[in-house]
């Protein structure tokens, strides 16, 4: 079975999931239109779970920016909105019928930002606030067991009294058109050239620093357009102790290893002199145990970060990205917290004039983050381009309508393995895939595929090295309308020595670029006529 990272690794962990959902009082940003327009009403969906009994559901709602409050129906700050029971559904996997309760919103001008929350009860009984569980909290905790060769269970997290403000954004705001014609190549700095005049580390292991640099990422530029590439992903660029950079102990500088401010201003220069466009990979769920501000929160009670972390009685003793101890949460509740993570998305787009950026672990922070970041980044920069990595069912893209650009294509880059890699699908099983998957998504959400990346297994690894099927794969990949990625390497044969299933790590697919007469000059030759192709 082909592995990718996140809560759905397993079948196991697929049906926890759904299990978790169906339980509770669950919102979910279920709301219609997804993509609300000014003076347009909006639908919400609030489900009932099989283990709870509700007789009244209730929605408190500003329109002022200030935080909703209210109980039982009755608004404290804001305005209330009683919702009517509209449905009941039979939910063969929890054995019990679900109720489905709506209301609507009124109608709101351009610009308006509705928050809310949900209420819901049964007479004299508790007040249960929606999202509980949670079901992101629970799923981490589980796949982070999983990960671990560990047992897990299915333990409720979070706390049925606190409840979640969900907010939505009214405007007008689309994907920049660019987007939609890009040829992006995912570049991890590390591992893609050292520089002119320069040799890769000796490297022991692929967790050690191999070397590579922003300087070569400028002296390789003419490889990258002479590809046909018209977007360049680098992989984090931010100061880190790590090689992969996903843990960023300083948002204010590039990492000296890497080349430093300097470096990054000469690839932005070097790429848009050539008309490439430049994305950067940003962290914005979690940062590094090493930043400052998780230090001084860790240590002192009394920090003014504090509150920017969540501290609880867990064994790491905070909350973390899938249970790992140097990758601390961030608290995006809090206001502060949040606003500092958006005026750095707006600081490089505005100093180092990046285009955009990939958003990792995007389903952490959630819908109601990326609503303002988003908006953030499109007053700062009005075409930059933000995506997220949302490694979830194809139901739960849809809450980010609106309020990203879109999400990287995981489902489309399954399907393509299982077809042309692995071979357990016919072509006509991805065709009828692949109908309905384009139906189900609207056309403003882009959704950019790829055939592999730096977390699962290189295709021509899970191929056995059958370059015929990674060309026909390709081939797929450039005719579909989403705009396709290629990771460093997929265009000149580079494979990996390992596969994920030897328990290595996530690392085993980072080998270092190969260049010369390394290279598979007829895959290359392959790829940059597919690519002409596609820009017709």
């Amino acid at each position: 079975m082909d592995f990718i990272f996140g809560t759905y690794a397993t079948d196991d962990l697929k049906l926890l999931h759904h299990r978790m959902s169906r339980r509770g009082v669950q919102h979910a940003y279920e709301l219609s239109p997804r993509d609300a327009l000014p003076n347009q009403p909006v639908t919400l969906t609030v489900q009932i779970g099989t283990d709870t009994t509700v007789s009244q559901v209730a929605c408190y709602f500003t329109i002022d920016g200030s935080e909703p409050d209210g109980s039982r129906g009755v608004a404290k700050n804001g305005m209330v909105l009683l919702l009517d029971k509209a449905d009941t559904i039979w939910d063969v996997l929890n054995w019990g019928y679900l109720s489905i309760w709506r209301g609507v919103f009124p109608p709101q001008p351009d610009g308006a930002i509705i928050r809310y929350k949900i209420s819901a009860w049964s007479g004299a009984g508790s007040e249960i606030f929606a999202d509980w569980p949670d079901v992101t909290a629970t799923a981490e905790q589980a796949a982070s067991a999983f990960f671990k060769n560990e047992p897990f269970l299915d333990t409720l997290k979070g706390s049925p009294s606190e409840g979640v403000i969900f907010q939505y954004r009214v405007d007008t705001l689309t994907p920049p058109d660019w987007a939609r014609k890009a040829i992006i190549y995912h570049i991890f700095v590390d591992r893609f050239y050292p520089g002119d005049g320069k040799t890769w580390n000796n490297a022991q292991t692929l967790m050690d620093f191999y070397g590579g640099t922003l300087w070569g990422v400028r002296d390789k530029m003419d490889y990258i357009a002479d590809l046909g590439a018209t977007c360049i992903w680098l992989s984090p660029t931010w100061v880190s102790p790590s090689h992969h950079g996903y843990d960023v102990t300083d948002y204010t500088r590039v990492e000296p290893r890497l080349g430093g401010d300097e470096a990054l201003h000469a690839v932005v220069e070097a790429a848009h002199s050539r008309g490439i466009r430049v994305l950067l990979d940003m962290v914005c769920n979690h940062l590094s145990n090493e930043h400052p501000f998780f230090r001084d929160a860790r240590s002192d009670p009394h920090s003014p970060y504090r509150c920017w972390f969540t501290f609880d009685d867990s064994e790491v003793g905070y909350r973390t990205f899938f249970g790992t101890p140097f990758m601390p949460e961030l608290n995006f509740t809090n206001p502060d917290a949040r606003q500092w993570m958006i005026d750095t998305a707006r600081y490089w787009l505005r100093e180092f004039k990046i285009d955009g950026y990939r958003l990792d672990y995007a389903n952490g922070p959630g819908p109601g983050f990326w609503s303002d970041f988003w908006a953030a980044c499109k007053a700062e920069k009005p075409d930059a381009f933000c995506f997220g990595e949302i490694v979830d069912a194809p139901h739960t893209f849809l809450r980010y309508v609106g309020r990203l650009d879109g999400c990287l294509d995981f489902h489309l880059g399954e399907t393509l393995r299982k077809t042309y890699a692995y071979k357990t699908w016919t072509e006509a099983d991805f065709e009828r895939f692949l109908e309905r998957h384009q139906a189900y998504f609207p056309e403003n959400f882009i959704l950019p595929s790829f055939l592999d990346n730096h977390d699962m297994d290189r295709f021509l690894y899970i191929a056995k090295g059958d370059k015929a099927a990674l060309k026909r794969a390709a081939a797929v990949q450039m005719r579909l309308p989403n705009p396709p990625i290629i990771y460093y390497g997929t265009e000149v044969g580079l494979s990996q020595r390992y596969g994920k299933s030897d328990n290595m790590g996530l690392e085993i697919s980072r080998e270092p670029m190969i260049w010369g007469d390394q290279q598979d000059k007829e895959m290359l030759a392959y790829y940059k006529t597919l690519i002409q192709k596609r820009h017709g």
